[in-house]
């Protein structure tokens, strides 16, 4: 139908709206239409339209599959997909399964009939095409921006949303999720398949690949986000195997700031044949090929660097591939820069570059000089320049757009200097550029206030004086704009002011009247006349220079919109004063004005007759053009969508064209070829076509007909739904976009409309509808009404008139005289007649205005009977239930109280009425006052009743208000303003506040109520309520700052307890240090972070915090624990020996032991009930806090007290079976024995103690004897190491393996050279003591007894109960039956009755016991059994163990190991 055409913009932000499929057929979506081009060809060619969308197209995708190829589909915003045959393009079929905009379509590779699609909700459609069934699924309840149907499995869909989230679906299985992938930050702008099927290709690339599972063969899926990355997921495995970061590139000279976050789109595409090469958008426009096998940081390369200008210069929003019959393989992309390329994937290099419109094209124009150069005036701000007869490229075009900045309206190329092009904009501002330079515009410094309409280049008329220098002919530049002016500019001086033309007319004609605003302008060829049209319709024809008026064509009763001179070139001389003029009465006036130009008249001539009447259009004229090759024939484009072209002498319509959709905005004659013809309009395309192969001759009729019927039903509509509210709406818009609002220019001569300029503005940013489009129709329900179109189900939006709905009429007030005035016209003029005769008094006519049938006529008579008409209508409302009406019509009669008081019992009382009544006196004011604040209090308006208890200065009053319903803030504020400090109301208030606010547990504004009270105390206790160390931290400050004492320590000692647990010493420290009577504990928490300093003790709790003091550092390990502890505290805290006052060892040592401590028996039954921690932490605590003890009674002298708290401070940890933190205390303590003395090993304080009390001596002798005990096992260890050649093996104590080893004898050191082994560095003979052995088997005895005692009363429960006791779980249940089994085997044994012997053997070991020493039992020693055992094993491989010893052990073995498992262990070393 065209020969060549610049289509429309592809739309943005789209993950896939083009596609190309195997013939080398391109499909783009533009606005709402789908433009078709041939790109298998060595150029491009646009070859149709796919027409129908009712709103933007956001996807796009062609079948690839053979004998289908010409099948596509495409989704809307419209919330419709539809299926489309682009050979004969025409609508297939159209589905709405869709709710909402669809955002993004793909046709299955795999599955011919499959076609999957997204909508901005989630939502996925599985649409067949053979049967037209869908299935909808929602996997992710997130936007989706792409999709992308597997290559190899028909199933298998991948969606990428708006979060950076990618999920697998399988829509065999109802949309199941296979896998998701996570790893992109942003949106996913477009997923890309391997054409792979396996996932091998890369797996020399990638060494973390692993083999699938089972026979699953995955796939490659390549994804890009807005993160800047490219990502390679492995569909087997649902993980990412490759992260590609774009490269930065130069651009323009200057590098790219990786800080600064440019605009960005990454679209991806993976080439059909090329597994391991992927195609990719990069940030300024440039496409990059990553070659995934290889390694290092440049693993792309850039396309078109074979020479400048090939790359786009914005970024990429889609890209598709094809390889055709030639073998040629080709890659098509879309910009934001408006340009349609194609590369050629062999050498990387564009083939062609296809230019696009981004907006109306409103002007258009072929230079006088320069032959076949086209100008073009667009919508999206540029000016395009095109060589149309050039051969190598047939869009050989160049952009403009420095110093436009708005819609370009108007073009008009210098009569004779090359490439100067003057243009006009819609924001009112005219300029010239050089086209041939790159030089940007000049601008004229005289703005129009409106929309730039025409230019035209003519003789300069006055006040400039150009005249001629060198023989050159100066032309000026004429504007006319939306305003009504034409201005003239001087070409060289555009910087200086520009003159309005009206003056000089005014002058030269002696017009006193104003001037009807000017539409457009023409001048003749040769400069001698000029035309300007009007907005009343009128022609006016002037002379130049001095423009005197010729004659006034008055033939046109609408706006004019195109004036056009016939070209003086070869044409006849009848000919050259035609003056075409074209308005909005879409009838073109053809005048001959030779006579009036040749013979001027002294007096203007009136024309009211054409020459020539050229009819056919149906709307308005938007443009023509006369042709440069034949006489008299002339081309008009017009709103009803089509161009004609007329020969004028004939009055004939020679051709009509209708390529275009929607309506034509200009036109003009191919200056080279007589049968072709370039348009222009609101589709956003540039089309040439020729004359001769048009299928029409005159434009479609009937249009306007069927336009003034439709406006006559909808005017009828209209009147319908005033009637019926909401019962229909307008009808939608045509499709082609014919039908347009205003009765102005059309938009190359007037104001655009609000409704072309939103086209403009969502064709060239967004596929999404701008806001203020979904704006006009939010609060209201969208109907759809179905219709059926050639067996399709169609699905049209119809909105409501938003004219119909108003706002709603107030209330009368007077409705009983209101409606007694729309009676019928008899009764109405029948009360005329009463009127009069109630006026003159006649008596005739016996009625009282204002009562019964003539209420009414008391607003026309005395105020007596307005008096009795205000009753008549007050008995109305009341029974209406106005009651305000009632209350303002006694107001208006002057019954001020009585309205107050109707409004008082109704409950209607306002502020108007309450401002009005101290009309009524003082007492009535106050009355009505109160009654409206226990109407407001009803209202639950509080603060409102509060404020109009002011006014009557009721101030304790509106308190009690406020306080009752616990608006505390807003009465304290009113207190503290109005009321003394010391009112005792305040402190009631602010405590009544702080136990609410304390009761929801806003601990923090209670306090401060509390504060502000005087509470102190209350403040930091309720402060001290949240338990956290914040908390607790603040509350101890406020304590102490407010003088309370006690509770400061108290709470400070609380908060740095909970700092020592979680470890932050210097914290807990800083705590303590504000409270000087806290010394000690500082003391023992200093002790505590040494003791946890320890190696065993960090292995034993790893330390959470690294918050540590300086003497606690490793390096410190070698100097003995008293050492350190006394050189930190007389470092940091000041405490010696010679300290004295608070200072002193005893006043700390005193205020120590008045500090509540746990003793060890009372720890092992608190342990029992979960009451105490076992944790090595809080045992270290305990353990630490003896210590402290100790040190202090050695700063003192107390050798007695320093010996038991040591052997205290050993026992904790003994006791809570930490032995190897035990141990390191013991090996820390640095202590020696010898000749039964205690000494303390000391850099500086070494001593020897002296204990002369039994006490003392017997905690001496156990500590002792845990010191050894723990250097018997060291020893035996490191013997075992050498035995085991040098393995490595860690320190274990009773608790551990070694114990196990040694009580079954199964630590064989057979064959080992017994010189080879150390010898025991310490006396031995400490840890057999036969008075600890005795004491040791008579307790093992009684606890075997009273297990099996226990076992024995729980049988005999069971079997009277049968259930369990209660708190007994099964455990317990588990393990007391294999006491009673055990119990019953003893017993059997005997042959005695369990009770009767366990009672004497009880009775028997009781007495043991208490015949020993209570020291014996107070101080223990380890286990002498085990110790012997220990012994025995060294004795084999130690020479160091004496016989003696070796003999003793075996004679306690004899004696005490009767147990089980030590007799078992003692067998192989008893005879």
């Amino acid at each position: 139908m065209h020969e060549r055409s610049l289509p429309a913009s592809p739309n943005w932000y789209c993950s896939r709206c083009s596609d190309v499929n195997g013939s080398g057929l391109l499909g783009v979506g533009a606005k709402n239409i789908i433009f078709l081009i041939d790109v298998s060809a060595s150029s491009c060619r646009v070859t149709g339209e796919l027409v129908g969308h009712r709103d933007l197209v956001s996807g796009f995708s062609f079948c690839q599959h053979a004998g289908q190829s010409h099948i596509c589909v495409s989704s809307s915003n419209d919330g419709t997909v539809r299926f489309w045959d682009s050979d004969s393009k025409v609508l297939i079929r159209e589905q709405a399964a869709h709710q909402n905009s669809v955002a993004a379509v793909h046709w299955s590779p795999v599955d011919k009939n499959l076609v999957v699609s997204g909508d901005e909700k989630g939502i996925v459609v599985c649409h067949w095409y053979h049967t037209g069934d869908t299935a909808s699924f929602f996997p992710e309840p997130r936007t989706i921006f792409c999709i992308s149907c597997s290559p190899h499995t028909w199933s298998s869909v991948a969606v990428g949303y708006k979060d950076g989230m990618i999920v697998l679906i399988d829509v065999s299985k109802k949309g199941e999720v296979t896998h998701r992938l996570r790893g992109h930050d942003d949106e996913i702008h477009s997923l890309a398949w391997s054409p792979l099927v396996s996932e091998d290709a890369l797996c020399s690339r990638l060494e973390d690949i692993e083999v699938s599972a089972g026979d699953e063969k995955g796939c490659y899926l390549a994804s890009g986000s807005k993160d800047q990355t490219l990502r390679i997921w492995s569909s087997a495995k649902g993980k990412s195997v490759m992260t590609l970061k774009l490269p930065y590139l130069k651009k323009r000279g200057s590098a790219v700031d990786p800080g600064v976050k440019e605009r960005l789109w990454l679209h991806v595409h993976w080439p059909k044949g090329r597994p391991t090469q992927l195609v990719s958008s990069c940030f300024g426009g440039e496409l990059v090929m990553w070659d995934l096998t290889r390694t290092g940081k440049q693993r792309w390369t850039l396309f078109g660097t074979s020479s400048e200008g090939q790359n786009h210069s914005r970024i990429i929003f889609n890209m598709s591939s094809v390889r055709l019959q030639d073998d040629r393989e080709l890659l098509i992309s879309t910009s934001m820069d408006r340009e349609i390329k194609c590369w050629d994937l062999a050498s990387l290099d564009c083939c062609w570059t296809l230019p696009t419109l981004g907006g109306f094209v409103y002007a258009l124009s072929f230079s006088p000089v320069g032959t076949g150069c086209l100008a073009l005036g667009v919508g999206d701000s540029m000016i395009r320049v095109w060589n149309t007869l050039t051969t190598q490229n047939q869009y050989d075009t160049r952009s403009f757009w420095q110093g436009i900045k708005s819609k370009v309206t108007a073009l008009a190329w210098h009569p004779k200097k090359e490439g100067s092009l003057s243009f006009g904009t819609d924001d009112g501002k005219v300029g010239i550029y050089e086209v041939f330079s790159n030089r940007p515009p000049q601008i004229s410094s005289s703005y129009h206030k409106k929309t730039v309409y025409t230019l035209a280049w003519g003789p300069p008329v006055p006040p400039m004086s150009f005249g001629a220098a060198g023989g050159k002919p100066f032309h000026s530049l004429y504007s006319c704009a939306g305003e009504g002016i034409i201005l003239q500019h001087d070409p060289s001086k555009l910087n200086g002011e520009a003159s309005d033309i009206d003056k000089l007319i005014r002058d030269t004609n002696n017009i006193k009247h104003k001037l009807s605003p000017h539409t457009d302008l023409s001048w003749k060829p040769d400069g001698k006349v000029v035309a300007i049209g009007n907005e009343d319709g009128c022609v006016e024809v002037y002379e130049a220079p001095s423009l005197r008026l010729l004659c006034s064509i008055q033939q046109h009763h609408k706006i004019i919109n195109a004036l056009r001179w016939h070209p003086d070139l070869d044409s006849p001389p009848e000919l050259r004063c035609l003056l075409a003029s074209g308005s909005s009465n879409a009838t073109v006036y053809v005048h001959d004005l030779r006579s009036v130009i040749e013979n001027p008249p002294e007096v203007p001539a009136v024309l009211t007759e054409p020459y020539r009447r050229l009819c056919g259009h149906t709307s308005k004229i938007t443009g023509m053009a006369w042709s440069p090759h034949h006489e008299a024939r002339l081309v008009t484009v017009s709103y009803d969508g089509t161009a004609q072209v007329w020969d004028v002498l004939q009055e004939a319509a020679v051709s009509n064209y209708r390529g275009h959709v929607g309506y034509l905005l200009c036109v003009d004659w191919s200056p080279v070829d007589p049968d072709v013809i370039w348009t222009g309009g609101k589709d956003f395309t540039l089309q040439e076509w020729r004359v001769s192969k048009q299928e029409f001759t005159k434009p479609p009729k009937g249009e306007r007909r069927s336009r003034n019927e439709k406006m006559k039903t909808n005017s009828k509509q209209k009147k319908k739904n005033k009637k019926a509210p909401g019962g229909g709406g307008a009808a939608a818009p045509a499709a082609n976009g014919e039908h347009v609002a205003g009765g102005g220019k059309a938009l190359t001569g007037q104001e655009l409309s609000g409704e072309d300029e939103e086209d403009e503005v969502r064709s060239t940013n967004s596929p999404v509808p701008p806001s203020g489009e979904r704006g006009a129709v939010t609060g209201f329900l969208k109907k759809k009404k179905k219709t059926k179109h050639k067996g399709v189900s169609l699905c049209v939006r119809v909105s409501p008139d938003l004219n119909l709905l108003k706002k709603k009429k107030p209330r009368s007030m007077l409705p009983i005289s209101t409606s007694m005035d729309h009676r019928p016209k008899e009764d109405l003029l029948q009360d005329c007649v009463t009127l009069a005769s109630v006026r003159h008094d006649t008596g005739k006519t016996p009625c009282v205005p204002g009562q019964g049938e003539h209420i009414h006529l008391g607003l026309f008579s005395d105020r007596q009977a307005l008096y009795r008409m205000f009753e008549a209508e007050e008995e109305g409302h009341v029974e209406a239930g106005h009651y305000d009406s009632v209350v303002y019509l006694r107001l208006w009669s002057g019954d001020l109280e009585g309205a107050l008081q109707l409004a008082v019992e109704k409950g209607e009382l306002s502020d108007h009425l309450l401002s009005i009544a101290p009309m009524a006196g003082f007492e009535v004011w106050s009355r009505t006052v109160e009654a409206f604040v226990k109407q407001l209090c009803l209202q639950e308006q509080y603060l409102k009743a509060a404020s109009h208890l002011l006014s009557l200065n009721k101030l304790y009053e509106a308190v009690g208000l406020l306080r009752s319903h616990k608006l505390y803030r807003e009465a304290i504020a009113l207190v503290k303003a109005r009321l003394p400090a010391d009112e005792p109301v305040l402190k009631e208030l602010y405590t009544s506040w702080a136990a609410t606010l304390e009761k929801d547990g806003h601990f923090s504004a209670a306090a401060k109520c509390y504060l502000a009270a005087g509470a102190s105390f209350d403040a930091a206790k309720v402060i001290a309520r949240k338990n956290d160390v914040p908390s607790l931290r603040t509350a101890a400050s406020l304590a102490r700052i407010s003088g309370e004492d006690a509770l400061a320590r108290s709470l400070a000692l609380r908060c740095a307890k909970d700092l020592v647990a979680a470890e932050d010493w210097i914290t807990a420290q800083d705590v303590l240090s504000s409270q000087e009577s806290l010394l000690v504990h500082r003391l023992h928490f200093c002790v505590a972070e040494l003791m946890t300093a320890m190696p065993a003790a960090s292995r034993a709790a790893p330390q959470l915090c690294a918050s540590g003091a300086p003497w606690a550092s490793p390096g410190e390990h070698r100097v003995s624990l008293q050492d350190r502890v006394r050189d930190a505290w007389e470092a940091r805290f000041g405490v010696s020996q010679s300290s004295a006052g608070h200072r002193s060892a005893g006043a700390l040592l005193q205020e120590l032991n008045n500090f509540p401590t746990v003793s060890l028996h009372l720890a092992a039954a608190l342990c029992l009930l979960g009451l105490v921690s076992h944790s090595c932490p809080q045992v270290q605590l305990y353990s630490s806090l003896h210590l402290t003890r100790a040190v202090l009674s050695w700063l003192l002298g107390d050798d007695g007290q320093l010996i038991k708290e040591l052997w205290q401070a050993v026992a904790w940890l003994r006791d809570a079976g930490h032995f190897r933190v035990s141990a390191e205390l013991c090996s820390s303590l640095s202590l020696s024995f010898l000749s039964g003395d205690v000494s303390v090993c000391s850099r500086k304080h070494s001593k020897v103690l002296h204990h002369a009390e039994e006490e003392p001596q017997a905690a001496a002798k156990s500590l002792q004897a845990f010191v050894h005990y723990h250097r018997l096992y060291e020893h035996w260890w490191s013997n075992s190491i050498q035995i085991q050649s040098g393995v490595p093996l860690p320190a274990a104590g009773p608790g551990d393996e070694a114990q196990g080893e040694a009580l079954n004898g199964d630590a064989s050191v057979e064959g080992v050279s017994p010189a080879s082994c150390e010898k025991l560095d310490f006396d031995a003979s400490a840890l057999l003591s036969e008075r600890h052995a005795a004491c040791q088997a008579a307790q093992r005895s009684v606890g075997e007894i009273q297990e099996r005692l226990a076992a024995m009363v729980l049988k005999h429960s069971r079997a009277q109960g049968g259930q369990l006791d209660p708190g007994e779980n099964e455990a317990d249940a588990q393990s007391s039956a294999s006491g009673e089994n055990k119990a019953d085997a003893q017993s059997s044994a005997s042959g005695e009755p369990l009770d009767s012997q366990g009672s004497a053997d009880m009775s028997e070991h009781q007495k043991r016991l208490m015949d020993l020493p209570d020291t014996i039992k107070m101080y223990p020693h380890p286990d002498v059994v085990e110790c012997c055992l220990v012994l025995l094993h060294l004795r084999r491989s130690s020479p160091s163990v004496l016989e003696t010893l070796r003999q003793k052990a075996k004679d306690l073995l004899r004696q005490y190991g009767t147990d089980a498992s030590a007799f078992k262990a003692s067998q192989q070393f008893l005879p």
